[in-house]
């Protein structure tokens, strides 16, 4: 009788205006360490046993008890319910100011052992199972493994915008080619020009991604400036569309040079696991001083020109 008319209560939560802005994102959160909580193992469920199904019969009455109705999301212990019941997840319990989001009633800290207890009974497929992922987890393994799962989706590459589309490989090379216009180039050897009429200008100054095609996969080259401490410094690397596990099996090398001088980087490129900023944040490219980029410029030093040549190789 509990958990239907817990059932009702979320539902009816649904249709408050309020709980639009505290949804958030999920935390990865460990298996719970307390002794009022059951032992959850941490082994993924055979797809084959039991015709490759969870708990369903189970799971599917009760996962909508489990979901906390201010952010929607799974709920994790600790979870907290108010003096009539109302339950709600630790992560929002700040956000309503201690207050149940429900009845109004203060939360206080009461803690929803049975419904804790019922959760870690349960295992549930793998939210990228529509991407291929067909493993089964307890409960209170599901966060981890999705945090890492192979399967999850990738966000899109593309750096001139805020991008938030995600999908996996052949449907982002798609989005890139036709809603972002990038450049897609066959081939494992490249030759960009880059040109600016005013190289003191730091803001909108990526240059489009360029999309290279070879070995049966895909890289994007980045190029953009970047304020480094007073100065603008130009950045340029590669990002491989693919996990970590894969990348290190290819290197690149960039070379821009000019009036008889030229510069070269070598590295392995990074996946777009990583994010755009957090490779250029780390320096982990081709870096050129803004002097020295004029340098090769030639000319008045006035207007930027460069040239950068590159080559894809896969390690034996």
């Amino acid at each position: 009788m509990f958990m239907d008319v817990g059932i009702l209560l979320i539902k009816m939560s649904f249709a408050n205006p309020y709980f639009e802005d505290v949804r958030t994102k999920p935390e990865v959160i460990d298996p719970p360490q307390d002794e009022d909580m059951m032992d959850v193992s941490e082994s993924v469920s055979d797809p084959t046993r039991n015709g490759g199904k969870p708990n369903v019969a189970v799971s599917s009455s009760v996962r909508e008890l489990l979901e906390c109705p201010v952010c929607l999301n799974v709920m994790y212990p600790p979870i907290h319910h108010c003096s009539n019941g109302h339950t709600l997840c630790s992560g929002c319990k700040p956000r309503v100011h201690n207050r149940c989001p429900t009845c109004r009633h203060e939360l206080g800290n009461i803690r929803c052992l049975a419904l804790e207890k019922v959760a870690a009974s349960l295992e549930l497929p793998c939210t990228y199972q529509t991407f291929g992922c067909a493993g089964i987890y307890p409960y209170y393994s599901k966060l981890k493994h999705e945090s890492q799962c192979a399967y999850r989706p990738y966000n899109c590459p593309y750096a001139g915008s805020e991008c938030m589309v995600v999908g996996d490989i052949p449907f982002l090379v798609a989005h890139l080619k036709d809603d972002h216009k990038v450049d897609m180039h066959n081939g494992s050897t490249f030759n960009h020009r880059y040109v600016k009429s005013n190289p003191q200008e730091v803001e909108n100054a990526t240059w489009m991604l360029t999309v290279f095609s070879c070995f049966g996969h895909y890289f994007c080259l980045h190029f953009e400036a970047f304020q480094l401490g007073m100065a603008p410094v130009y950045i340029a690397f590669l990002r491989f569309m693919g996990d970590d596990n894969e990348v290190k099996n290819y290197s690149y090398s960039l070379e821009v040079g000019g009036n008889g001088r030229k510069m070269v980087w070598q590295g392995v490129p990074r996946s777009i696991r990583d994010s755009h900023r957090k490779v250029r944040d780390s320096f982990d490219g081709l870096i050129i001083q803004r002097n020295m980029a004029l340098f090769f410029s030639g000319g008045d030093r006035k207007e930027l020109k460069l040239r950068v040549t590159g080559r894809i190789w896969k390690e034996q």
